[in-house]
């Protein structure tokens, strides 16, 4: 595979999405006709792939094209939240004493310079809450929300700001994790987030 931005990637059958090898950009890539021995060995290309700053070469040898396809991705869109996740900062948005009696929200996507906290809040003290929200909880989101407390805490007008991982389920190593770094977590149930905020009990 080759990428508009030059990287250039092997793939096999297996291995999920991770490829066997690979060469980063900037680089540039020769190709070039198999010698005597290499025609003799099967192959009917080289190609020379060279890491323009570190000088490393992948050398990947051809034996059969078998359909060779260009594509148009255009931009990339970024991550989205997928539709239940999303959903449940909305819902948690709105019922945000779930968390706690006098917790009050400030804001849902608080920007912070590396990415948007979930749920700005605060409690019954006012104190800041900083809140990220999974649909499964693991260690990867743990670190996330550090990295948010870490910066939040540098802003006098948000300090001093704790943190709650909130997930409808949360793995052991993740909790073990945040409440040695003193993170709250809290497990959310989403079917009854959406019983209140059912649409029949609404007067609008």
């Amino acid at each position: 595979m080759i990428k508009a931005d030059g990287s250039v990637l092997v793939h096999s059958d297996g291995g999920s999405y991770k490829p066997l090898n690979w060469m980063s950009p900037p680089c540039s890539m020769r190709v070039e006709d198999p010698t005597a021995d290499q025609v003799e060995a099967g192959f009917s290309e080289i190609w020379t792939v060279r890491q323009k700053k570190t000088d490393d070469t992948l050398v990947i040898s051809i034996a059969e094209i078998v359909t060779e396809v260009e594509q148009e991705l255009g931009t990339d869109p970024g991550l989205v939240k997928d539709g239940v996740e999303a959903h449940l900062q909305e819902l948690l948005a709105e019922h945000i004493d779930t968390l706690g009696d006098g917790y009050t929200t400030v804001r849902r996507e608080y920007m912070t310079a590396i990415g948007p906290v979930d749920i700005l809040a605060r409690d019954s003290a006012g104190s800041s809450i900083a809140v990220e929200i999974k649909r499964r909880g693991g260690i990867d989101g743990v670190e996330q929300l550090t990295r948010y407390l870490e910066l939040m805490n540098r802003d006098a007008t948000l300090a001093p700001v704790t943190g709650v991982f909130a997930a409808q389920e949360i793995k052991p190593q993740a909790r073990t994790l945040a409440e040695d770094r003193g993170i709250r977590c809290v497990v959310l149930d989403y079917d009854a987030l959406r019983g209140m905020d059912d649409p029949e009990t609404r007067l609008f």
